[in-house]
């Protein structure tokens, strides 16, 4: 169900220093070690390709990812996740917001940390915390939009040591509370985990993503959605094009939480694009399965995105066809977003 307890009952380490436990250490790329810096600079170096095209390795991932369990549901929700997570000491529960919002609650028991990716609103996310026996410390924010920020205020009267992250914009797009301000390259500690910034700004102009290399685990708020995105509002369609290619670069088995449940009409959409794509016909099966039994679809694998996702297969021949035959990336994207946002396809591609 929607806010399922995903995981097992969790240890709770008491918060003998809170003060400690709750800053959010941000360090400027200066501060990263070298290897940190070429973890996520050289993702520009990588191209990741239409499912029939990964390289072996991705290949051999695909199969493990989705022969491991029945229950993997195509590399969406929490079976899919589970053991990576399991792995870096995350228990995660998914609180649902106004709606069809998501607030994923992460909790590190080893360091004795929680947070949260956006704050839709205060109550549901104040009352998984107090059943859970878990600490707010850090709000991660990737956005203003209310949607995302909404709660910010109420969890800092109840959680005094939040810390409160996000960009640090001066395009007017500014974070209620906020505490600490990043952009490029920073590097936010949450206890022992360390996340990496990414500035993936189209859906809004100063919109972020948060890396965890060590899970590998992205929170990507509106940008990237289980087979979809984000709307075009105060960035640009070329920029979010860039924003998304990061994004892509990151590794296969990074495991991506977005904030919105919209995956049975991304699915519907992305079958529209290519219908010939197999591994999005498994995918939107599953779909059907997940939300007639009231189970989220997200977190999803980005090697599955890679193989299903629209907006990140530029340059794949089905999805440029579908684009009226364009090839250049930024234009095929601005094809395929201006679609799915007017219900009308490019003119070429309805001959």
């Amino acid at each position: 169900m929607l806010g399922r307890r995903l995981f097992a009952t969790p240890v709770v380490i008491p918060r003998a220093h809170a003060a400690h436990a709750a800053h959010a250490a941000v360090r400027r790329p200066g501060a990263a070690t070298s290897g940190d810096r070429r973890m996520w600079r050289g993702a520009a170096a990588v191209t990741a390709l239409a499912l029939q095209r990964h390289s072996p390795q991705s290949q051999v991932f695909l199969r493990a990812a989705s022969t491991a369990s029945a229950a993997s549901n195509e590399g969406m929700g929490a079976d899919a996740a589970q053991h990576v997570l399991d792995k870096a000491g995350l228990q995660v529960e998914m609180v649902q917001c106004l709606g069809d919002n998501y607030c994923p609650v992460f909790h590190h028991a080893a360091s004795g940390v929680t947070f949260v990716m956006d704050t839709p609103e205060a109550a549901p996310i104040a009352a998984a915390l107090k059943r859970r026996g878990w600490t707010l410390t850090h709000i991660l924010n990737t956005h203003f939009h209310g949607d995302h920020v909404g709660g910010n205020l109420a969890l800092k009267e109840q959680f005094p040591n939040v810390q409160i992250i996000g960009h640090g914009s001066q395009e007017g797009e500014k974070i209620p509370g906020i505490d600490q301000e990043v952009a490029e390259g920073d590097e936010v500690r949450c206890g022992a985990l360390t996340s990496q910034v990414l500035e993936v700004g189209g859906h809004t102009a100063s919109h972020i993503a948060y890396f965890f290399p060590e899970v590998p685990m992205a929170l990507t708020g509106d940008a990237l959605f289980t087979m979809g995105c984000g709307r075009v509002f105060t960035g640009d369609f070329a920029r979010m094009q860039a924003s998304l290619g990061k994004l892509r670069n990151l590794p296969d088995e990074t495991v991506v939480f977005c904030s919105h449940e919209y995956t049975a009409a991304n699915v519907d959409f992305a079958v529209k694009v290519e219908p010939g794509n197999a591994a999005l016909r498994a995918r939107q099966a599953a779909v059907q399965r997940l939300r007639a039994a009231k189970l989220a679809t997200v977190p999803t694998v980005l090697v599955h995105e890679k193989a299903t996702n629209p907006f990140l297969r530029w340059d794949a021949p089905e999805v440029q066809q579908a684009a009226g035959g364009l090839q250049e990336a930024a234009a095929v994207f601005t094809a395929i977003r201006r679609w799915k946002d007017t219900g009308n396809p490019p003119a070429a591609a309805r001959m």
